[in-house]
């Protein structure tokens, strides 16, 4: 069994096995080698230039220098190197070195492509803080600013930290990642724009490794034992109009990108916005090219990962304000026979329009808005067809509920393509009826459904295969 945590990832029940300690101390070994020889190379680097570059607001120069918060900024350290030992499960640790692997790379990459430094002058500090600062000094120099290191590791240790902390302790692990936050700020390491890059690239680095496909099937069994992890995982079919999806989604990305470095030349805080857009989109480009509906990391209960929300913010916006353009003029919702509904993304007005008690959520990309008495999620990549086993448990959960005397609303984002299947499937086998009558109720319901020969031959494989089995 596994835990949803405050992050939106499951972590796994403690297994019987023993801790994997030599394992975790041999990775923090070999990672200590790494982040230091990195580092320190692209410092070096930086410092044989005849001039680096620097970037801060003017209102920068109003940031108090306070000497007691090298505190909190070294103590980010003692954090990385006892996180390790916090995995019970050698998968688990796995995926948490992976998470600060990438977090290095990507960093040291950006620091040699793109080396900064820091412009302020740093007053003096006395005491012990003033030798913490020339500790550091002696082998921290004024570059590698953005994306803070600092930042993204920050991120990658507040996620693993909070998997494992009782909840009673949470408020203060949140308090003092916090403050880490804001210590690179008050120690005069980093100019602002280091921030939300290296926010950026340590949230990029969770949503890459998502910690639920690290747990052992051993350990999550069912769809009862799946929380984090979408309803109903399959393996990846070959879908050719995903991956033509994904091919428009890195070019859009693609795009963006170049935006965001014309944009540099005017506004960095345009930069910014436009490089988010770009990651999200690669984000989602990915997803589709692995052809993997649960990429998104929607779990059982409808709710989005942390990682996702941050790194999808864009794509999330985007995607829901065309739900409401593609469907104005049109019924939001629509009811279709015996106490089932089909609709776009619900939200309350949809809910009490239907009067439904019970939702089949047929997106993989949007989290649950609104709350329902029944909710399930059999997530579907959008624009693609669902597969006969997604067929197959959709419609009978609708059964299920109809059989309870629930009414039914079963939606996808606009509700025309995904869901429309769905309910066609459903009033085939409800009914006994051949697929075109199926195909005739859906679209006396909604005249707008779009169902193109691939989801027509996927319906008529699901009516003859069921038909046959009854």
């Amino acid at each position: 069994m596994a835990s949803v945590q405050p992050s939106g990832e499951a972590v796994p029940a403690a297994p019987s096995a023993r801790r994997p300690w030599g394992l975790a101390v041999v990775l923090l070994a070999g990672m200590a080698v790494l982040f230091f020889s990195t580092y320190n190379v692209a410092n070096w680097l930086a410092s044989q230039r005849a001039a680096v570059p620097y970037f801060h607001y003017d209102w920068e120069r109003h940031i108090p220098f306070v000497p007691w918060t090298i505190l909190p900024y070294w103590s980010i350290d003692l954090l990385y190197g006892l996180s390790f030992f916090l995995w019970r499960t050698r998968d688990g640790l796995l995926t948490h070195v992976k998470r600060l692997l990438m977090a290095q790379v990507v960093s040291v990459a950006c620091f040699i492509a793109f080396p900064l430094r820091f412009a302020f002058e740093r007053p003096p500090a006395d005491g012990w803080a003033g030798q913490l600062f020339t500790l550091l000094g002696g082998f921290d120099k004024p570059f590698n600013q953005a994306p803070s290191l600092h930042i993204s590791l920050l991120v990658v240790l507040w996620v693993a930290y909070a998997l494992h902390l009782p909840r009673q302790w949470r408020w203060l692990l949140h308090a003092w990642f916090a403050l880490i936050g804001v210590s690179v700020l008050t120690t005069y390491q980093h100019h602002w724009i280091d921030v939300p890059t290296g926010w950026l690239v340590g949230w990029l680095c969770v949503f890459a490794f998502p910690l639920a496909r690290a747990v052992a099937p051993a350990e999550m069994t069912g769809a009862a034992g799946m929380a984090g992890m979408a309803v109903g995982v399959e393996p990846p079919r070959v879908d050719p109009h995903a991956r033509a999806l994904a091919s428009r989604y890195g070019i859009g990305a693609v795009l963006f990108l170049v935006l965001s470095l014309v944009a540099l030349r005017v506004s960095v805080t345009a930069w910014l916005l436009l490089t988010w857009i770009a990651a999200a989109l690669l984000c989602v480009a990915w997803i589709y090219r692995m052809g993997r509906a649960e990429g998104f990391g929607k779990r059982d209960d409808g709710g989005l990962p942390m990682a996702a929300w941050w790194m999808l913010a864009p794509y999330l916006a985007g995607a829901f304000v065309n739900t409401r353009w593609w469907t104005r003029g049109h019924a939001a919702v629509n009811h279709v026979a015996d106490g089932v509904w089909i609709g776009r993304l619900p939200g309350k007005a949809e809910m009490q329009q239907a009067d439904a008690d019970a939702w089949l959520d047929l997106t993989a990309e949007f989290p649950r808005w609104v709350e329902c008495d029944a909710y399930a999620c059999v997530p579907v990549l959008d624009l693609t067809v669902p597969s006969q086993a997604q067929l197959r448990r959709a419609v009978a959960q609708i059964e299920a509920w109809h059989r309870e005397g629930r009414t039914v609303l079963v939606t996808c984002a606009l509700g025309y393509s995904r869901s429309a299947l769905v309910v066609a499937c459903w009033i085939a086998a409800h009914r006994q009826c051949p697929a075109a009558r199926a195909l005739d109720t859906l679209r006396a319901a909604r005249p707008h459904v779009v169902l193109g020969p691939a989801s027509v031959t996927a319906l008529e494989a699901f009516v003859e295969a069921w038909h046959g089995k009854r």
